[in-house]
């Protein structure tokens, strides 16, 4: 039971571009988000989607995958953990972030069907 500890898997569609960087270690990180769509009907009866974002980090290998074949669209599975973390913004402001560190991936395809890698 302890893989069951802090694990997320989720499967949905890269928002935007990934946001790669080259650490000065030669390690690769990714910043990406993805949306998740959920169905239901409503009191009427009419069918309605719910969309939730996820911002993921992956790191090394997994980053260079996300940069090679993951862009804007693309649907793909994540497994990970979930991460806090607390910084502060410009303003002085000190703000709370929940994140997904991936440590697997699978490149499912885009929305309209196609899994090529390009």
């Amino acid at each position: 039971m302890s893989t069951l500890k802090n694990h997320v898997q989720l499967i949905g569609n890269v928002g935007q571009e990934p946001q790669i960087t080259n650490l000065e270690s030669g390690k690769k990180v990714a910043r990406f988000s993805i949306a998740t769509n959920e169905y239901y009907k409503n009191a009427k009866g009419e069918k309605v989607q719910s969309t939730e974002w996820h911002t993921v980090i992956a790191w090394g290998k997994t980053a260079e995958i996300i940069e090679k074949y993951a862009g804007k669209g693309k649907e793909i599975g994540v497994s990970g953990k979930l991460k806090n973390r607390s910084y502060e913004d410009k303003e002085g402001i000190k703000r709370y972030v929940t994140e997904i560190e991936a440590n697997e991936i699978l490149l499912l395809g885009t929305k309209n069907g196609n899994n090529s890698a390009e």
